[in-house]
């Protein structure tokens, strides 16, 4: 006999189907966005993920949720067209850092009013409490999607 899923679980399987119809939306948008600065949404996002700090290709994809080597594809495009470089990493000799260059980081500044004005329409007649409760239940999501198994 076919296990019965409760209340909670078809509503989480609601949320998965419109969250990947939401990923589809927002990988159009950081296209389009990121499009006039010479980028990719993938390669975005990966340059994005060592503004603030530098990482390793393994922690761009704990972080992002990428596979490893999708990451290491997009750290080499990013290395050979200047917009990123690798550098030695203190806490593991043969796991290199990525940085972005000073045209990485220039080309990021090219798209931030862009993506700006993006969000500032994309959020517009939504309540920033209910945006803020979004946020934190996704977050929690997260954590137990990340913690649960899936059988073999």
């Amino acid at each position: 006999m076919p296990l019965e899923k409760t209340e909670a679980a078809k509503l989480l399987t609601e949320i998965v189907l419109l969250t990947f119809r939401l990923e589809g939306g927002f990988l159009a948008a950081a296209d389009k966005i990121s499009g006039p600065a010479g980028l990719t949404a993938a390669r975005w996002k990966v340059l994005g993920a060592v503004l603030y700090e530098k990482r390793s290709v393994a922690e761009i994809g704990r972080v992002m949720g990428l596979a490893r080597q999708s990451v290491q594809r997009l750290a080499d495009i990013l290395v050979s067209e200047g917009l990123a470089a690798y550098e030695d990493n203190p806490a593991h000799k043969s796991a290199k850092l990525l940085a972005p260059t000073e045209e990485g980081y220039a080309r990021i500044a090219r798209l931030a009013d862009r993506q700006t004005g993006w969000a500032n329409r994309a959020s517009q007649g939504i309540d920033a409490a209910e945006l803020a409760a979004t946020r934190d239940m996704l977050a929690r999501l997260i954590t137990h999607v990340e913690a649960t198994d899936v059988p073999a």
